[in-house]
Formats: C-alpha cells, structure tokens, sequence
C-alpha cells in the first residue's frame, strides 16, 4: 500500500495552469488529506509507504514525523514533482540527492525507496536506476508497464525486477493483469476511482491467486477531498480525470483496506526479495 504525498495543485494534469513558482499562493491541503489516510489505515491496523515530495516535507515536518511515529515507511517522490525525461541526467542526481537529504533529516530514518513523478522512469531514462542506485536507494516503484498518453513503460516486466547488473536496486511496478499478451492497469490510481470497485478487486485476487504475487497499490491524498478547490482553464480531459468520483474514494478504500491485506512495500517486496536470493 502505497501513497503519493503531493497537493491537488501539484499534479502533472494540472502543469500547464499552475507554475511551480505559483504553488505557495495556493491553499494547502496535502496535511489534512494525509492526518485523515492514516487515521484510515490505523482504523484498519494498515502500514503503508507514503512517497513524499520534499518540498511537501519542508513546509509540514511534524506530518512527516507523525507518519514515522505511525510505523508508515517514509519514501522520496522527489523534490517539486519533475518528471524524470524533463531533467538531465545530473539534475535527476540533484534532485534525488536533495530529496533524500530532506526527508531523513526531517524523518529521522533512512529513505531508502523512491517514486518518480507520474512514473516517469521509462526508455528515455535509462540512467535513472544507476543514479539512484547510486545515492542510496534500495528500491523504486517507478514504472507501470502500460500503454498510456502520460507515462508508461509497456515492455518492462509486470513484477519486480532487478534493472541493472551493476546493482541490487530492485524496480517495483504498479500492478496490473494480463488478458493474452495485454496489460490492464489495476493498481490503484485513476482507474481505481475511474472503474467500478469491483474490476480493482477481481484483478488484484487475480494476480494473488493466479500469478502468486502481492500487488502494488497508490493513491494519493487529494483524492479523498472532494472539497478541494477547482482548478480554471484545465481541459476536460483532465478535469474528469482529477475530479471524478472524489467523493467515493474513501468508502471505496476502506473497502480495499478490509478486502485485502496490507503492508509497507520495504516490509512486502524488499523482504520478499532477499529471501529469494
């Protein structure tokens, strides 16, 4: 169980509205999303990942602390949400070496997972895995291998995966199923929301039973917040895809939290991992 800690006006949808210079005249409501998800994950005895920008933790250290006192493992999603293939590959190494710095300081831990901005991480970035390697992580969930008009890396594996020789860093996707040799998304997300609840249970009981693997999960806190604000000028595109069904996401994860069992993604995959090798 996984959670992308960023702002309603953070989001990549959004980017062509909202300057990364603008975000601090916005109302922030990222502290409360996040306070409300885990009171939900302590309602159901559920540890999690949140995958947090560091400019998230910056402005909120006691939310950040407050998640490592819950026993939620602390994980970077990089600094302001910069997708992978918009960076060189020594301003990634930056923004990987910042953020981490942030977050351990603030968190007191060790950050050893990260995420990509809207899984950015794909053929374009090869270097990507090397860097973070490099700086200390021991994991990423950077890649859904599907087809889609933001992200996507169709032709990597469907479960976790070791890109490189020249390192243990484990690759971890977001889960999805096959019908013949298509994938279909069923990892939380838009189309959790999107899709009826019972598509995202049949698929993920499928890829337990079928293929014997534990799934990978995320959401992120504005999509428990139906009140948020409305962004002017978005397409429609993107405001069906932001704003449709906020207000069944609660009752729906609560109903994934019970229908399923739950856990850290270091505690799942990295454990999960050693003792395969």
């Amino acid at each position: 169980m996984s959670v992308d800690v960023e702002d309603y006006f953070q989001v990549s949808a959004f980017a062509d509205q909202i300057t990364r210079s603008d975000w601090d005249d916005h109302s922030c409501r990222v502290e409360r999303n996040s306070d409300a998800i885990m009171q939900m994950f302590a309602d159901h005895n559920v540890r999690a990942t949140f995958f947090t920008l560091g400019w998230v933790a910056e402005r909120y250290p006691q939310l950040i602390r407050r998640m490592v006192e819950a026993g939620h493992e602390l994980a970077s999603h990089g600094y302001e949400h910069t997708r992978v293939h918009h960076q060189t590959e020594g301003e990634f190494r930056a923004d990987v070496r910042k953020t981490k710095a942030i977050l351990e300081d603030v968190g007191g831990c060790a950050v050893t997972g990260y995420r990509a901005a809207s899984f950015s991480i794909d053929e374009r970035t090869p270097w990507a895995f090397d860097v973070l390697a490099g700086e200390g992580h021991a994991y990423s969930s950077s890649v859904y291998p599907i087809n889609h008009d933001l992200y996507g890396m169709p032709a990597a594996p469907r479960f976790a995966f070791t890109p490189s020789k020249n390192h243990d860093l484990l690759e971890i996707p977001v889960t999805t199923w096959t019908l013949g040799k298509k994938k279909f998304p069923c990892g939380g997300g838009g189309y959790f929301r999107l899709l009826p609840y019972s598509y995202s249970r049949w698929a993920m009981r499928r890829v337990n039973r079928k293929d014997g693997e534990p799934c990978m999960f995320y959401f992120h806190p504005w999509e428990i917040d139906p009140e948020q604000p409305r962004v002017p000028g978005a397409s429609a595109k993107s405001n069906f895809r932001h704003y449709t069904n906020l207000g069944r996401m609660e009752s729906r994860l609560r109903t994934v939290l019970k229908d399923f069992s739950w856990d850290r993604v270091d505690q799942v995959f990295l454990d999960r991992h050693r003792r395969a090798a």
